[in-house]
């Protein structure tokens, strides 16, 4: 059995209060919540080392460059030596911690990377900011390229499939269902958004290896993985993507293992919110479903945001483990956060919650996590412990040093290209082209020679011997058509048997 984690402790004229995290019970997932600037950080910071002592891999987004810093050991300063002795906290035993650096842009850490196919459908309809019928039409782009073997792998593969479909939306309308040029038009629009923010850069190969997260350094410490998000959180749809991208991976990859004594890995969702805003419905149940079944993976969930309100009911029901720092009342829905937090947290009678969570002071916060029976603790006021590890940002030659050091170096840094739809449609393009070419200066046989000239009377028609003209099946269609010309019927028929026969479309 794993030892509990210290996270949080005060000392009271009654006794010193503790706060242990069971790591049995950490894969019931976890909440930490609080205002800007009341200690989120730190709790985030405290909590991952806790991890990595006993063995567990750890994944987190840095979305103010702060927790780099775990990487180096921590000091004694004046500052933290002021708060231990106010507070009465033991001085932490500094060390620091092994860490592999991650950016989607490839600039503060190691590239990260998925195919298109991978992503799929629904993700990248949540990611391009679809409507429901967009959606279904990406859907539908998906579905041909799969039938007909095209591999979609980066966006200039998935663009290609899209212009392709969209040139020949109704060659595909039996099969398949409508396809609109303006829902094509939509995606596109949105792939160019998406580019130009820089999330090209997000698809592709080599694809990361989820495995890669999930790793142990030589004295037996949990891999701290850190994802520069800093940069990335200005897209936040393409943010939200990728972690939930990521959690769906280690759902669909890690086998059933039950309860275990501690987690296989710990994920850290920061600035939560992001990921529910605006989400449809269809997306909202899909991580509803992955959040309560991953549990059953190994995998903790924790998921940090400003406002317990940020997350739905349904995954709030399924998060154990509370961390609550100071909410600010400003508002007549920051008043409605402070009331929802106190009533869902388990009473202590020596603690107004409600008021409580008004008055903690940074580093502060309301408490309660699993017992060894699964249910929450009794709510304490405690302090959070300060961290064995530096606090802040590291330097960029630190920043260099550990990425070249790390046991993933060079295995992302390099692009591949494989061949792909992109490449198999350019080259179906450039073959007719060049068919065509040949065709025009003789290389090949002229329409006119064998069967093909035959064909050709019999469709349009010839010129006999002295000049008269023998109406062929295209020509004797159309006149029939020509006749009831005035009707929206007659309409129909001419652009019907004109596109049929000449290869246009309506």
């Amino acid at each position: 059995m794993s030892e509990p984690i210290l996270i949080a402790q005060k000392t009271t004229s009654d006794g010193n209060i503790q706060c242990f995290l069971r790591p049995d019970k950490a894969n019931r997932h976890g909440l930490i919540t609080g205002a800007t600037g009341t200690g989120k950080t730190i709790t985030l910071q405290t909590m991952a080392e806790g991890f990595s002592k006993l063995g567990v891999p750890v994944f987190m987004a840095d979305v103010k460059g702060d927790l780099t810093g775990i990487s180096q050991v921590g000091s004694f300063g004046d500052k933290l030596a002021k708060v231990i002795q106010e507070r009465g906290l033991t001085t932490p035993d500094f060390k620091a911690f092994p860490t592999t650096l991650w950016d989607v842009f490839g600039e503060s850490g190691h590239p990260v990377r998925a195919t298109i196919s991978d992503l799929g459908p629904l993700l990248l309809s949540r990611m391009l900011n679809l409507n429901e019928t967009q959606a279904g039409v990406l859907q539908l782009v998906f579905k041909i390229a799969d039938d007909q073997g095209m591999l979609l792998l980066d966006m200039k593969d998935l663009r290609a499939m899209c212009q392709a479909i969209g040139d020949n939306a109704s060659d595909y309308t039996t099969s398949y269902g409508n396809i609109s040029p303006a829902s094509i038009g939509a995606i596109q629009r949105g792939l160019l958004q998406t580019e130009a923010q820089g999330g090209d850069k997000f698809f592709g190969e080599p694809m990361l290896n989820i495995a890669d997260f999930m790793q142990t350094d030589s004295s037996g410490k949990g891999v701290i993985n850190i994802l520069a998000a800093d940069k990335l959180l200005t897209s936040p749809r393409l943010y939200a993507t990728f972690l939930l991208w990521m959690l769906s991976e280690l759902f669909e990859t890690l086998p059933e293992v039950g309860d275990l004594d501690q987690p296989k890995l710990v994920f850290f969702f920061d600035e939560a919110h992001l990921l529910f805003t605006d989400a449809p419905k269809v997306l909202l149940e899909r991580i509803e479903l992955v959040v309560r079944l991953v549990r059953s993976k190994g995998v903790g969930v924790y998921f940090v945001t400003q406002n317990p309100l940020d997350i739905p009911d349904s995954v709030l029901a399924q998060l154990g483990n509370r961390v609550q720092h100071a909410l600010r009342a400003y508002t007549p829905r920051d008043q409605e956060a402070v009331k929802a937090t106190a009533s869902t947290m388990r009473q202590n009678p020596k603690i107004d919650i409600e008021t409580a969570i008004t008055e903690l002071e940074v580093g502060e916060a309301l408490v309660s996590f699993l017992d060894e029976k699964g249910r929450p603790s009794v709510t304490e006021r405690v302090y959070v412990l300060p961290p064995a590890s530096k606090i802040g940002q590291i330097s960029p030659e630190q920043r260099k040093t550990l990425m070249a050091d790390s046991i993933v170096a060079g295995a992302y840094e390099k692009t591949i290209d494989r061949e792909s739809a992109y490449e198999l449609i350019k080259g179906r393009v450039a073959t007719k082209l060049d068919e065509a070419t040949k065709t025009k200066s003789g290389e090949a046989k002229t329409d006119d020679d064998g069967m093909m000239g035959g064909l050709k009377d019999i469709l349009f028609g010839k010129t006999g011997p002295r000049g008269g003209q023998h109406d062929g099946v295209a020509q004797i269609v159309v006149k029939s058509a020509v006749r009831t010309i005035g009707s929206s019927v007659g309409r129909e028929i001419i652009r019907g048997v004109l596109g049929g026969i000449f290869g246009g479309r309506r």
